[in-house]
């Protein structure tokens, strides 16, 4: 027997239908969800410490080592290293940020390691609270905030990094308050080891701010450890005799301390705690303190939580050398204040001794070192907290804006470099920061989607900075506007200048679409290789969005489409495309130098001895093997510097494969080896030096640093005789 329902328990029973039909939807939408930070189960806001914990939680339990019954596991397991490799990386996390994973196509991945390694070797110090782990962006800033720092520097691999862990664990809380103990990861952080010269595992070295890094050598045991830190650790010790204090006195000192303990840290935190606390200052003196002298302020509503942190009361002696000042602000006795100045929260900033015009607001850690570190940098620097009052909308000078938000880490970890980069181009133009989760609608305005985002106002021109999160890489990119490498081309101009180019000439040209992502990771890179080619190969590009018809008619099927174009001849309009599998600087200006007519010379036994050993000119010599990779890589740089020292300088090339015997009797032990043979006029003979470096300007400058001095040399003859 059927049930009739009347309109409104249909129309009920209907929308409870679509009601569970969306609930079951938005599930499947969620358990397909994609995003990194979904993945690895972490917030936006995530550290690359707390990203780092977080992947190895889920290694140790996704991993296919110890699912072996699940056909699934692989594919999950690249999915979160997948996740990990991307937000690890702050270039690829913008880039991920920005456009998703649409801009990670040239960035794929696809393997990783075993269980036992994420077990064992991967992030061995992560969960250590006395040693803090060291990444790039951070390490120049910790080292040199004024603190001292011994730091090992493991690879995940190295058994006797594993061996020393336990030693290092226990050091750590041995000498914990006397100095700051880092861990960096080679594995991770290759180039980093790389700079600072690391080439053995483990390398433990102390680093103190204006002094060179002291590498340890002792044995590994934590009574020497100690003994070693012991030796760099400065502080000045009175001993106070029994006679030298009353008996009142001792009674008053013990009372005050209240020491129970004779503990070294138990007395250090007890005499840290009963440190007077930063000066506070009123609403009535705060512009003229801040107009006479720099600080650093807390700024509070209320309680005062830098109490929280003892350690903080050190900055106060710490930043005496750098003559800066350190107070604090309570922002509810005047919100007024703290509201001009964008404080809405508790915070604290650099005041640059011009009053409340020149400041930066601290976004990085709330810790020691970090703070010291932005507020030695910040009083150099010429970077400035923006907003609607200060905005440089419509300023004649040009300035340099970072729109960013606190959350973000690469927008952190930019910060120090912008100020690095503001001192380098001081007096070229103006660095500002707006915080776009304070001032959203200056944001919208100017259509920030991603952050950091980077943003070059010159009067009515808008350039958008894409390059890495390094100062020299953003002075690059502001020489590049005042003088371009890269001549950007129309149809007009690609024919006049490339098409009918002179006989001599040569050209570059990169076809590229604005949206294309490859084309926008290698525009940096093609602008950077254009100024090392500057005088030697002509560098264009063109926009094939808005002048597709002309890309189709040179038959630009791909983006970015390279191509090189020789010095004109006889032969049908012709060029050479670029097919390499790099798209970097480098890599670019090899190609293009080894697509170049030869200068040099290729010698014989016979035109060797002849024209350089017997001969009047002076020569400088390439001597290689055709099978040697270095020496290959070495050739397109040997013909650059060919014609840098055209008219002074014979350049020749010896094939050591073919003139085995004369590169013998040269003394030629390795390949390449680069040799200058200069003719002493006064002696009438030949002599030789081997030069051992591989840059073409280093050479050049070695060269004619030579001849300038045979020259002043033969000078020096003549006024004798």
């Amino acid at each position: 027997m059927g049930v009739w329902l009347n309109k409104d328990d249909y129309i009920r029973d209907l929308k409870r239908i679509i009601l569970c039909f969306l609930i079951v939807y938005m599930a499947i939408l969620v358990g397909t969800d994609q995003d990194f930070y979904s993945l690895l189960r972490v917030s936006k806001t995530a550290s690359s410490r707390e990203i780092r914990q977080a992947f190895k939680k889920l290694a140790l339990k996704l991993h296919p080592d110890k699912n072996p019954n699940n056909p699934n596991a692989h594919g999950d397991f690249l999915k979160i290293n997948r996740a990990y490799e991307v937000l690890k990386d702050e270039d690829l996390r913008k880039k991920y940020d920005k456009y998703g994973e649409k801009g990670l196509e040239d960035n794929q991945g696809g393997q990783y390691e075993s269980w036992n390694y994420y077990r064992y070797d991967f992030g061995i110090y992560d969960d250590d609270p006395e040693i803090i782990t060291l990444e790039r962006r951070e390490f120049d800033a910790a080292v040199n905030s004024g603190e001292l720092w011994f730091v090992n520097f493991y690879s995940p691999g190295c058994s006797h990094c594993h061996d020393l862990a336990p030693t290092w664990r226990d050091f750590a809380k041995e000498v914990d308050g006397l100095l700051r103990i880092g861990a960096v990861n080679c594995g991770d952080d290759r180039m980093l080891c790389r700079m600072k010269g690391v080439n053995s595992y483990p390398s433990l070295f102390i680093f103190r701010s204006g002094m060179a890094p002291v590498k340890y050598h002792g044995d590994r045991s934590k009574e020497s450890l100690v003994s070693f830190a012991m030796q760099h650790v400065r502080s000045t010790v009175t001993e106070l005799w029994t006679d030298c204090l009353t008996s009142q006195t001792r009674l008053r000192l013990s009372g005050m301390l209240f020491l129970n303990s004779l503990d070294a840290k138990e007395i250090y935190l007890e005499v840290i705690h009963n440190l007077p606390d930063f000066e506070l200052l009123s609403a009535n003196t705060l512009e003229d303190r801040l107009a006479h002298h720099r600080w650093l302020l807390f700024f509070h509503f209320g309680k005062n939580e830098n109490s929280n942190d003892p350690e903080l009361k050190k900055l106060k002696t710490l930043l005496k050398n750098d003559h800066i000042q350190v107070g604090r602000f309570d922002c509810s006795t005047a919100p007024d204040i703290c509201s001009n100045l964008y404080v809405f929260q508790p915070s604290l900033a650099v005041f640059k001794g011009q009053g409340t015009t020149e400041y930066e607001i601290h976004h990085g850690k709330k810790i020691l070192y970090d703070i010291l570190a932005f507020a030695k940098e910040s009083v150099n620097s010429h970077v400035t907290t923006l907003g609607p009052q200060n905005f440089p909308a419509n300023d004649k000078e040009p300035w340099l804006v970072d729109f960013f938000a606190p959350w973000c880490p690469p927008c952190r970890a930019l910060l120090p470099e912008l100020r690095r980069a503001s001192n380098l181009l001081y007096g070229q133009l103006k660095f500002g920061t707006l915080d776009c989760t304070v001032h959203e609608g200056l944001c919208n305005m100017y259509n920030i989607q991603a952050y950091p985002t980077t943003v070059v106002f010159n009067q009515s021109n808008i350039h958008e900075y894409e390059g890495h999160h390094s100062a020299e890489q953003i002075l690059e990119f502001i020489e590049d506007l005042m003088n371009p490498s890269v001549v950007s081309l129309t149809p007009a101009t690609f024919n006049e200048l490339v098409t009918q180019r002179k006989h001599n000439e040569v050209w570059m040209v990169d076809f590229y679409s604005p949206w294309c992502h490859p084309c926008q990771v290698l525009m940096p890179e093609w602008k950077r290789m254009a100024r090392t080619l500057t005088g030697l190969i002509n560098v264009g590009s063109i926009d094939c969005q808005q002048y597709h018809s002309f890309c189709a008619q040179e038959n630009v099927q791909r983006y970015p489409e390279i191509r090189f174009f020789p010095p004109k001849s006889n032969k049908a309009y012709q060029y050479h495309s670029y097919n390499g599998w790099n798209r970097d600087a480098y890599s670019l200006r090899i190609w293009g130098l080894g697509l170049l007519p030869q200068v040099s010379t290729d010698l014989t036994p016979q035109t060797f001895s002849e024209k350089v050993l017997q001969g009047k000119n002076h020569w400088v010599i390439d001597f290689y093997a055709p099978w040697c990779g270095p020496c290959q890589n070495f050739a397109p740089e040997f013909e650059l510097l060919a014609r840098m020292i055209k008219g002074k300088v014979k350049a020749g090339k010896v094939d050591c494969q073919a003139y085995a015997q004369t590169c013998q009797k040269a003394g030629i032990r390795a390949y390449p080896t680069v040799k200058f043979y200069f003719y002493e006029r006064a002696k009438r003979n030949f002599q030789e030096e081997q030069i051992n470096t591989r840059d073409a300007k280093a050479i050049a400058a070695l060269i004619n640093e030579k001849l300038e001095t045979l020259q002043n040399q033969g000078k020096r003859n003549k006024d004798e005789l």
